[in-house]
């Protein structure tokens, strides 16, 4: 099993895998510019499906989009804020 420092270097850098344009999938963030959300591949995973199994129904993704996915989504949950009103 890894340390926590070594997995923090695993850590895919999303920055160049997630892309959001306003005339994709009404400006969410997809994956390469392709028209699969980031959204659609947490959905599968917390549905059941393993990364193996989106792999085989989506050809042109790639693992490292499966985890700069789980990276885009761990990044903002960091952010998420809850306002006091």
């Amino acid at each position: 099993m890894s340390s926590i420092p070594e997995m923090m270097e695993r850590i895919v850098d999303y920055s160049k895998i997630i892309t959001i344009e306003p005339d994709k999938r009404s400006g969410k963030a997809c994956i390469r510019g392709l028209r699969i959300a980031v959204s659609d591949v947490l959905d599968y995973l917390a549905g059941g499906m393993t990364p193996q199994e989106i792999l085989a129904d989506f050809p042109d993704l790639t693992e490292t989009d499966i985890r700069a996915c789980l990276a885009y989504a761990a990044d903002a949950e960091r952010r998420f804020e809850i306002v006091q009103p």
